[in-house]
């Protein structure tokens, strides 16, 4: 059964960092993949896998950039795929698949924020693709991996998601496009993955879990302009980075997404989403500083979207689920 959203003290907090929360875990002989294992979250992410032993594929959209990147990280090997692209997507699972191995971690970790309106594919928005499509086909196509090993699945969100629920009657922002709107509502997806994932995964043993990382600055603000993040109080005129907003490092931000693939702590829960290193509280409204909201939890809200990604991508493991 999932726990409720409610916070479970886990002893760990928003400073703590990935090797923190890996103190005294080995993963020897544990396979992870990471997207977006690379670069900002992710790459730390990789690190710290790696550090405790995992060995850790990285599909990656830049395969010459992410090899220079992890150059020096053992344990890790790089392969080609672009989440926006879902052949992309079916071409990186299957020479996964061909090589036999079953997975133990999952993290969908990459993803793109508040760009222009852009659109991939069959014309879809491209945040909602390359965020929730693209891992949505890619840990469905992967499931015959998944499954054998009772692995958990970590589903990268953002408090972002308070921005915007499903857009039902125009989830790919066809009209009146805002870029900030359309990313949270990619985030939002990111949690109802989530959440009927857990459900229709634990039986096999496989648990998935959404998060808010924190805010950092990383690679991932590459589209917004620097007098946006000058205006947001991100950083100052010389580029320095500002802390009102509690800005956390790379380390810091890596660790709910490292703590909710390997802790003990959430052995036989799932379908809940985090912050800060534990469980987080439903989030009051009107506060968009902690927590989670209504939207993005709702179980029938978490099978319509699965429904509807599955008949976009033409992929469902589950058949009918």
């Amino acid at each position: 059964m999932s726990t409720a959203q409610h916070k479970i003290g886990s002893g760990f907090g928003a400073t703590s960092t990935a090797d923190d929360v890996l103190a005294g875990i080995g993963l020897s002989g544990k396979l992870a993949i990471v997207t977006g294992g690379y670069s900002g979250l992710g790459l730390e992410t990789t690190r710290a896998l790696t550090g405790a032993g995992a060995r850790v594929v990285v599909p990656a959209r830049r395969r010459a950039t992410a090899e220079e990147a992890l150059a020096d990280v053992s344990g890790v090997e790089v392969d080609e795929m672009d989440l926006g692209d879902q052949e992309s997507v079916r071409g990186f699972a299957e020479r996964f698949l061909a090589s036999g191995r079953t997975v133990d971690i999952m993290i969908d970790s990459a993803g793109i924020m508040a760009c222009p309106e852009t659109r991939v594919g069959p014309g879809w928005e491209a945040q909602f693709a390359t965020n929730h499509l693209g891992h949505f086909a890619l840990v469905n196509r992967l499931w015959p991996a998944i499954a054998p090993g009772g692995a958990r699945i970590v589903s990268v969100s953002s408090r972002a998601h308070h921005f915007s629920g499903m857009r039902w009657d125009d989830v790919q922002w066809t009209r009146d496009y805002d870029k900030w709107g359309a990313y949270g509502q990619a985030k939002t997806a990111n949690v109802l993955f989530a959440v009927h994932l857990d459900k229709l995964g634990r039986d096999a043993g496989v648990r998935a879990f959404s998060l808010h990382p924190g805010g950092i600055l990383t690679p991932l603000q590459r589209h917004i302009p620097r007098e946006e993040m000058i205006e947001r109080g991100w950083i100052d005129e010389a580029g320095n980075v500002l802390n009102p907003q509690g800005f956390k490092t790379p380390e810091q931000g890596a660790a709910t997404q490292v703590w909710a693939a390997t802790s003990p702590q959430l052995d036989g829960l799932g379908g809940v989403y985090l912050e800060d290193c534990d469980i987080a509280e439903p989030a009051v409204d009107g506060d968009q500083s902690s927590g989670v909201k209504a939207w993005a939890t709702d179980p029938e809200q978490a099978a319509r979207l699965w429904e509807l990604s599955a008949e976009l991508t033409g992929v469902n493991a589950f058949g009918a689920a």
